[in-house]
């Protein structure tokens, strides 16, 4: 029994020292004691090179998929902007001149891949190592969009004073050319993404500032789902086994050698030729015949849990990472793609946006040639609606406008204006903004406006009408 310990008190006297134990404990099943063996559980950070990351990435369907599919889903629907109809054709084609959708892209996968990745902004600029101001941007002075992964970028030094902005980043990055010379690259010319941030300041200087592998945490699970499945796959050739029981076989190889062998070969080959649905097999009254077949009723199960632990680890759902559908009934997979997508919402407005700020900023300015404060943009919704829904939401703006003009306190130029534009965006009259002119864009009395409007409403209720 161990003494007890004491402590002198604020007034001079000695009073024992009460210690508390935060856990559960019990002697005789030795749980919570040194005895306990889940006391030695422990955790540890394997170490993954580049190279383990990029073979996982080329050799595994599911390590892929865990790397990839977040980064599709953050890019496929991209963003819309909000300007004057002219200024979003302008800035649409100078996204496309400078193919941003695929090099974030293809940045996104390299940082998920490897922990970090980046676009250096190219403007034509001789010395790269001077700060970018996005106010010196002119018409048409982004040149170009190059994506670096993290092991073709040096850090020169990061800066450590916590006074100053940009603490923990690198002050200036070093880009090895083809002739051997290094570049200096300031920061500000490159959009940086990450991996899985470390939240640690200590060990996230350590690796210069970048992140971890997405695979760092799912690789594990991802393996025991390979080779799960890889056994499965090899036990299939062992499904059924046929066995022969012949008296003193051992001791016939042993007599008869290689002579003995090749006769038993031949003898057996010879009868399993002859066996089949319909044929006969002739064997020795002496020999024993049976088959061992394999049980694979516990298989699914087994596999479906690994893929659960995977789908855990990477937080995307088996519907989206397997491309299987939901088990159970009545079961649609909606709650869990709706929540899936909402975390890949929240990468593009706290992860995505904040690192492409500069870029867009420099964007704006090379389509438009001048910064206007009212353009900005939104992320397109990941979840699509079905054509009975877009329908159904088109009937319900459509009755809502019928009573905003019933109502007579709205301008029949402003309804039928309201009518093209929420009708266009809702996708259920595509194309509509073309003939806005003919609904109040150019300019006819209040007559025909609400002509107009009524032709619209009875040909949504004739279309109605006739699906039911």
């Amino acid at each position: 029994m161990s003494k007890p310990h004491y402590r002198m008190t604020a007034d001079g006297q000695i009073a024992p020292v009460i210690r508390a134990q935060d856990g559960f404990q019990n002697l005789v099943a030795n749980l919570g004691t040194a005895r306990d063996k889940a006391a030695a559980n422990g955790y540890f950070v394997p170490h993954l090179s580049d190279l383990d990351l990029l073979n996982a990435y080329r050799g595994s369907s599911v390590a892929k998929a865990v790397v990839d599919v977040p980064a599709e889903d953050a890019c496929r629907e991209w963003r819309e902007w909000h300007a004057k109809k002219e200024q979003i054709e302008t800035l649409e084609a100078e996204e496309s001149r400078l193919g941003i959708v695929a090099k974030v892209l293809d940045a996104r996968k390299r940082a998920r891949l490897y922990g970090a990745a980046a676009i250096y902004i190219g403007t034509g600029e001789s010395d790269p190592s001077k700060p970018l101001s996005a106010e010196s941007i002119r018409k048409g002075d982004l040149k170009y969009l190059t994506v670096l992964d993290r092991i073709e970028l040096g850090v020169n030094q990061l800066q450590l004073d916590p006074s100053r902005p940009g603490y923990g980043l690198p002050e200036m990055f070093q880009l090895s050319g083809a002739s051997g010379q290094v570049v200096d690259i300031h920061p500000s010319r490159l959009v940086l993404f990450k991996g899985e941030e470390i939240p640690n300041n200590a060990i996230a200087q350590s690796f210069l500032g970048w992140g971890d592998s997405v695979l760092q945490t799912a690789l594990e699970k991802v393996g025991h789902l390979d080779g799960t499945v890889a056994n499965v796959a090899s036990l299939v050739f062992e499904a059924k086994v046929d066995v022969v029981k012949i008296a003193d076989f051992t001791e016939s190889l042993r007599n008869g050698g290689q002579a003995y062998e090749q006769l038993m070969l031949k003898r057996f080959n010879l009868a399993m030729t002859a066996k089949g649905i319909n044929g006969a097999l002739m064997l020795d009254a002496k020999e024993e015949y049976h088959q061992k077949s394999a049980n694979f009723s516990t298989l699914p199960d087994i596999i479906d849990r690994f893929m659960q632990m995977v789908s855990a680890a990477s937080e995307i759902p088996m519907t989206r990472l397997f491309g299987m559908s939901p088990g159970g009934m009545n079961a649609t997979g909606e709650s869990d793609l709706r929540n899936y997508y909402d975390r890949v919402k929240r990468e593009q407005t706290l992860e995505m946006q904040p690192a492409l700020r500069l870029l867009d900023e420099c964007l704006i300015r090379s389509a438009l040639g001048v910064r206007p404060p009212e353009v900005h943009f939104t992320w397109r919704p990941l979840w699509q609606l079905s054509e009975k829904e877009i329908a159904e939401n088109a009937d319900k703006l459509m009755s809502a406008l019928e009573k905003l003009e019933r109502m007579g306190n709205t301008p029949a130029e402003a309804i039928s204006k309201s009518a093209v534009n929420a009708l266009t965006e809702s996708g259920a009259f595509p194309g509509l903004e073309g003939y806005a002119g003919e609904f109040g864009g150019g300019g006819p009395d209040d007559d025909d406006e609400s002509a107009a409007l009524g032709k619209l409403s009875n040909q949504n209720s004739e279309e109605e009408a006739t699906e039911s």
